[in-house]
């Protein structure tokens, strides 16, 4: 898995953040909960899980590139 860049901080109310990666870092994503909602971030979240464990320390890394991850935020936003 690759590194985290910058520093960790904490999310803004009513969001929470996850990772991706951008094939040598990890790319922060900080989303409205509403976001929740969505049945392809509840998959996407569900994979997560199955891939790397319930380890909170590192944070939610998607199973997907940073980039396939901002193309699907936004077609969403669009919705």
């Amino acid at each position: 898995m690759a590194k985290k860049s910058g520093r960790r901080s904490i999310a803004p109310k009513g969001h929470f953040v996850v990772y991706a990666d951008t094939g040598n870092e990890l790319k922060r994503f900080t989303l409205p909960i509403s976001l929740l909602r969505t049945p392809l971030l509840q998959l996407l979240l569900e994979k997560a899980a199955d891939e790397y464990g319930y380890n909170g320390r590192d944070g939610i890394v998607l199973p997907c590139d940073a980039s396939t991850f901002q193309s699907l935020l936004d077609l969403l936003s669009e919705i």
